[in-house]
């Protein structure tokens, strides 16, 4: 099954750009998956166990650097990658 997730990351701190930019770099680094960002989120694209477990290692990585941050998902039961409406 493929899914879609609307992600957003807010580091609560003063320099919270370059945490952002790595954990979107991350999704981007893996093959399995389609990534699509914009100014207020990333959306991510692929199998549902692919994304999950991508997901997962990436929040994990980020709650242990930075336990101060907030994670905002939505998730969808499609894969909307290039879909028009």
């Amino acid at each position: 099954m493929r899914i879609s997730v609307d992600i957003s990351l807010y580091p609560l701190t003063e320099r919270y750009v370059e945490p952002i930019l790595a954990f979107i770099d991350k999704l981007e680094n893996n093959p399995k998956l389609n990534i699509s960002r914009n100014n207020l989120s990333t959306q991510i694209f692929g199998e549902y166990r692919d994304v999950m477990d991508a997901m997962d290692a990436e929040i994990e990585s980020v709650f242990e650097q930075l336990p101060h941050s907030v994670f905002v998902l939505k998730m969808i039961g499609t894969d909307r990658y290039e879909v028009e409406d």
